[in-house]
């Protein structure tokens, strides 16, 4: 295999590996039927996939597969291959549920999809992808548990974060044409599965009908607009049925904005909705549509998690019941998760930055099981960070809590969770504003001349980052200097001030090691404070000074890069 691959290498071509197909000791699954009229079968029998795309370990399927029976599906469907699939394909066997086998291609969509591959050129990547794909289809073409093989994963999308114009044609072109050349590769090996490849929008099927005839049906990952999926495929004269293989409720990139600017999420009941609409609207396109993986089954809580999971840190929420409802799952005796109000706090676009706040979420439960209650921050939309924190919190009852705004500035996303001690949890949220804690007094740097010694020009990080951006009153803008020791910042009051306090509030990229020196000419300075000992986020600290002139000397900085400061305040 591997001196096939180097000739094809030399040759410049992409290498179709030839292996002969072997008897299946597994099922044998076909897309039958004809125009408008398919039918996917697994041993001669109609297969509908009612299925959820699979998050955990390889090593929890076993204990955590008989629980994905019982919501009523029969199918996962996966992301990749390789030599862990076998523990994960063998737990799925044994529940009777077949697996959707992914393979990824540069630039997939999702977390951790990097790359930005030539497909018109980089033959080498090509044909190691082609050569590692044929491998495991060699090594899992008999195993039971393998429904069909999926190549790729939102690249088609994808590539618009690489390339543009006439080249992002080309590029298009030239992957889905390579996506035939591993079903071509794949078919030669096993003919007993069919071979789909997946797409995050129906924009991408032109390309596939042209370029990828190999392929035995289309896929999509769609969300709030998969009831459009269906006019898309009668609109688009397409001639192979389809896999919904990934859906639910509206996604972060499919709705509006909150007041504090963040996606406004769906609540658990909204989500619930949608999946059982999904679902129907899957089941509405007979004959075209041969099922779907909602999803997503997977036990992480974090920002994404909390959006999409069934079963966040293995609690059953709301919208794992739709599933099992849409699936036909024996609902029987089942105890529900408590229903919980929106959480509401008091001027949620201003709460001060570590000061103590009050949540109101009640929440009732079906049964009159007995509730707890549990917070949590994220900071998505802060610093980029996708886990959520428990905070301590204070239950004063009746879903009234205390608990203690985060120190950091910005729009952070508040989560209450409440427990029924029986597997179940309900989860509502919403984004809270952080702002810096009120300074009595009158800024008299606000909107007052700045200077700096540096400052950010090159476009990133919503840069230009100029200096009279530090004392322009606004929590989204910044000063951010070059990333070297030492810089200064300098505000022109106007006239000798008396000083009584100063806040600065930092971005990520703070000052360890400062002085703030006063001046009544701009030439001879005199120390107000130091610190070297400072962590960021926010420092507020009383000072007994007066001057013109207010000078920030920054000697050491808390991180590899700048220095970057939100906002410079000094309170006469």
């Amino acid at each position: 295999m591997r001196s096939l691959v180097t000739a094809a290498l030399l040759a410049g071509a992409v290498t179709v590996l030839p292996t002969a197909p072997a008897h299946a000791a597994g099922s044998v699954v076909k897309v039958t039927g004809s125009q408008g009229d398919w039918q996917l079968r697994v041993d001669g029998s109609p297969y509908v996939v009612k299925g959820v795309t699979w998050g955990p370990s390889p090593a929890d399927a076993g204990r955590l597969l008989p629980d994905v029976k019982s919501l009523g599906a029969n199918t996962i469907r996966t992301w990749g291959t390789d030599a862990t699939s076998r523990q994960l394909f063998d737990a799925a066997s044994a529940n009777g549920i077949k697996v959707v086998a992914g393979f990824w291609l540069q630039p997939g969509g999702g977390p951790g999809s990097g790359g930005c591959t030539d497909y018109v050129t980089d033959t080498a990547y090509k044909n190691t992808m082609l050569a590692e794909f044929s491998r495991w289809v060699e090594a899992y073409r008999d195993h039971p548990a393998v429904l069909m093989w999926n190549v790729g994963n939102e690249s088609v999308l994808g590539l618009q974060n690489c390339y543009g114009g006439a080249e992002l044609e080309n590029q298009r072109n030239a992957y889905t044409a390579f996506v035939n050349d591993v079903a071509k590769a794949v078919h030669r090996i096993d003919a007993n599965h069919p071979v789909t490849s997946t797409d995050a929008w129906v924009g991408a099927w032109p390309y596939y009908k042209r370029n990828s005839p190999d392929l035995d049906l289309y896929s999509v990952n769609s969300y709030k607009e998969v009831c459009g999926v269906r006019q898309a495929w009668e609109q688009g004269g397409y001639t192979k049925p389809y896999l919904i293989t990934e859906t639910g409720p509206a996604g972060e990139w499919e709705v509006p904005n909150d007041a504090n600017g963040v996606p406004l999420e769906p609540g658990d009941q909204a989500k619930a909705d949608g999946y059982t609409n999904a679902w129907n609207c899957v089941k509405g396109h007979q004959g075209v549509a041969l099922g779907a993986t909602v999803f997503h089954y997977g036990t992480e809580y974090d920002f994404g998690g909390h959006w999409f999971n069934l079963t966040p840190a293995g609690e059953r929420r709301s919208m794992y019941y739709a599933v099992k409802r849409a699936y036909g799952g024996n609902t029987a005796g089942d105890n529900l998760p408590p229903t919980v109000s929106v959480p509401s706090v008091p001027d949620a676009g201003a709460v001060p930055a570590g000061r103590e706040l009050t949540v109101r979420a009640p929440a009732t439960d079906p049964e009159g099981d007995a509730l707890a209650y549990e917070v949590l921050w994220g900071s998505k939309y802060v610093d980029g960070g996708g886990g959520l924190v428990s905070a301590p919190s204070t239950h004063l009852g009746g879903g009234t809590l205390k608990v203690t705004a985060p120190a950091k500035t910005g729009v952070w996303k508040l989560y209450v969770k409440v427990k029924d001690g029986r597997g179940n949890v309900g989860v509502e949220q919403r984004s809270v504003r952080v702002v810096p804690p009120p300074v009595a007094g009158t800024d008299v740097a606000l909107n007052r001349p700045t200077t700096a010694s540096t400052f950010q020009n090159d476009g990133y990080g919503g840069c230009p980052c100029t200096p009279q951006l530090a004392t322009d009153g606004r929590n989204d803008t910044r000063w951010a200097s070059s990333w070297a020791d030492p810089q200064w910042l300098q505000v022109d009051l106007g006239s000798v001030r008396q000083l009584k306090h100063a806040q600065l509030v930092w971005e990520g990229a703070y000052g360890k090691a400062y002085t703030i020196r006063v001046s009544d000419d701009g030439r001879n300075w005199r120390t107000a404070y130091a610190t070297s000992t400072g962590d960021g986020g926010i420092d507020d600290f009383d000072i007994t000074a007066s001057g013109r002139y207010v000078r920030l000397e920054l000697t050491q900085r808390g991180t590899g890069y700048g220095y970057s400061l939100f906002h410079f305040g000094v309170y006469a």
